[in-house]
């Protein structure tokens, strides 16, 4: 079945569904851990706008884009708060176990501040 907005639909049961096809470039964009975060932020929370990405074939290069950016803000906020909080190279060689609980608590905060201001958003 077709109408006068070139959208094509089929029926199913009582009810015609419109037949959604990501376009090709959509389809070939792999998202990562931010942009399934992102991706599943706005399922849950944000369902108009995730329906208004989806249906305009903008979802995955949304949360592609916002992936990068995440990625580039964590990226960079890890290596400010080791030059600040001085976690170094010397520390990992004399004292791994405290650099390890160093570098996994800086981690988290850093995790936690991109996802507030990003992938929550």
């Amino acid at each position: 079945m077709k109408n006068n907005t070139n959208i094509q639909y089929r029926q199913v049961a009582d009810f015609n569904m419109p037949n959604l096809i990501l376009p090709p470039e959509e389809a070939n964009i792999r998202l990562g851990k931010w942009g399934m975060l992102h991706k599943d932020y706005l399922l849950k929370h944000k369902k108009v706008l995730f329906a208004t990405l989806l249906t305009e074939g903008k979802l995955y290069q949304h949360c592609a884009e916002v992936e990068n950016q995440a990625r580039e803000m964590f990226d960079t906020l890890v290596k400010q708060m080791k030059i600040s909080e001085g976690i170094t190279e010397q520390i990992k060689s004399e004292n791994q176990v405290e650099w390890v609980q160093r570098m996994g608590n800086l981690e988290a905060r850093a995790r936690e501040f991109v996802c507030n201001e990003l992938i929550y958003k």
